[in-house]
């Protein structure tokens, strides 16, 4: 019977090992019987003595680093990034520096409010992490497969995703606290729109868009910053799962998407996006009628045209999954001279918030990992020690700045570039921002985006899942979504009463 690489993986690696090898206890001395414990006569209990048994235990207890809070569900491959068009007049990061330059990188995809044992065919936002190891250290662009979000401001997003968990007194998924949340913050309608449309459930990894998402600063070789947004666009093309198989292979198949990626991968079916990007000056950021930095915005494509900059392709399977993928760790963080964060909130956020989750999931030293460290770099810095230190620690190095003794000393060009002109003002405040327009942006999406097919999916998949919210959560959310379009309010109004009347 042909079976498929996932399936034939194990047989693979048996085929492919040249002699036989021996069984080793953690510390590397050989291993005699794996098959019985060291007792006190054949019925006797165990010896604290046996330290092979210890040995197995001790590391069992502590094979699973805690799950990501969010995301924890994923796929990761490895690959490459090429430049095909030349963005140095906006910015000077190394891997941009010329047409033709290759970069290597990982990806990781997943979903999001799942657990890692969840189905990867949710109606769900699905991940998009890229880590590009770059000559100027590691540049992680941690976006989805969106190109926005629920919300604009950090401070409410562990309670947005607290609703996307599960109810602390049940345990279960509970639509209240969903609809509750999505009908009392109007800012989440778009992405809602786009979460309930076609788009919210992808036919595997490999045929969706990826995001950065949010605003970023691109600075070019003379210092000049211009504002910027990250579009992977699929070259597969998109595709997506209609609900009811969806459902079916949640029961089946539940590890769909991975498998998919790994079966594509292995047959050399390699699957690419193209990158491109949309520039706004300082200038035009000032004037355009809406925030820029709101995560709950698009900057419109006929404005703010995209720019076509590489192409992006995954070549490899990780070789061991833990080792590669659920140890992987990106951050919004790890950016390089060329590419700066800009004033959005929730980005600001997440720069703190996401090296933070991996020193707690992962440990203080998760950048030495092999999938974390910028390998293409030499680290020269003065951070020393830490548990699981597996490098040198720097040697003989001074750990202070500054010194007399040889230590490492500032780069003069990423000087220039990391200190780009950015003028502030303002006075200190908690700034509620009530008065935005939460609802032209949908109702393009749901009037020029979406063809009259797509609007009645959308109306269908909202009322299947808003039914099981309380009714005035129902009333509230429905006067939401009569905002972006009427029509669309009150093909929702019918909706929730044929399906009430159909449960009678």
């Amino acid at each position: 019977m042909s079976r498929n690489p996932a399936e034939n993986q194990l047989n693979a690696f048996r085929d492919a090992q040249k002699e036989k090898t021996t069984a080793t206890m953690s510390h590397g001395a050989p291993v005699g019987t794996k098959s019985a414990t060291q007792t006190a006569g054949p019925r006797g209990p165990v010896l604290l003595q046996d330290v092979h048994l210890i040995d197995e235990l001790a590391h069992f207890e502590r094979e699973r680093i805690p799950e990501r809070v969010v995301h924890a569900k994923g796929a990761g491959a490895f690959g490459y990034f090429e430049v095909t068009h030349d963005i140095s007049k906006y910015c000077a990061a190394k891997l941009f520096e010329k047409v033709g330059k290759k970069t290597p990188m990982a990806i990781r995809f997943s979903t999001v409010g799942g657990e890692s044992g969840s189905a990867d065919t949710v109606r769900d936002p699905r991940g998009f992490a890229v880590k590009f190891y770059t000559d100027d250290g590691v540049w992680d662009m941690v976006g989805n497969n969106t190109p926005i979000f629920f919300i604009r401001d950090p401070i409410l997003f562990p309670s947005f995703i607290h609703t996307q968990k599960r109810n602390p007194a049940t345990h279960l998924k509970d639509p209240d606290m969903f609809w509750d949340f999505i009908s009392l913050r109007p800012e989440t309608t778009h992405q809602t729109l786009f979460h309930f449309s076609d788009r919210g459930i992808p036919d595997g990894y490999r045929f969706m868009n990826g995001y950065g998402s949010h605003t970023y600063k691109l600075v070019n070789a003379d210092g000049k910053p211009v504002y910027c947004k990250f579009h992977f666009k699929t070259d597969q093309g998109i595709k997506n799962m209609d609900t009811a198989r969806a459902a079916e292979l949640s029961g089946s198949d539940p590890d769909y998407s991975i498998r998919d990626l790994y079966n594509a991968i292995a047959k050399k079916d390699f699957p690419s996006w193209t990158l491109k990007v949309q520039v706004m000056t300082f200038e035009q950021a000032e004037k355009v009628p809406f925030n820029p930095f709101d995560l709950t915005k698009i900057w419109p494509q006929s404005d703010f045209p995209l720019i076509p900059v590489g192409r992006m392709v995954l070549d490899r399977n990780p070789s061991n999954y833990f080792a590669e993928v659920e140890q992987a760790a990106f951050s919004p963080s790890h950016l390089v001279p060329g590419i700066e964060p800009s004033p959005d909130k929730m980005l600001q956020a997440r720069l703190f918030a996401y090296a933070d989750t991996h020193r707690h999931r992962v440990g203080a030293n998760y950048l030495m990992l092999p999938v974390n460290c910028p390998y293409r770099v030499p680290v020269r810095n003065y951070q020393r020690d830490g548990p699981m230190n597996s490098t040198d620690n720097q040697g003989g190095a001074p750990n202070y700045f500054p010194n007399s003794f040889s230590g490492p000393q500032p780069c003069p060009v990423a000087h220039k570039l990391q200190n780009s002109q950015l003028k502030l003002s303002g006075d200190v405040g908690r700034y509620e921002v009530s008065e935005d327009d939460d609802f032209s942006q949908p109702a393009v999406f749901y009037r020029r985006v979406l063809d009259e097919a797509a609007r009645k999916r959308l109306v269908s998949n909202i009322v299947a899942h808003l039914s099981n919210a309380s009714a005035f959560l129902q009333e509230r959310a429905v006067k939401n979504f009569a905002m972006v379009d009427a029509d669309l309010g009150r093909q929702l109004s019918e909706g929730l009463k044929l399906h009430r009347s159909s449960s009678l």
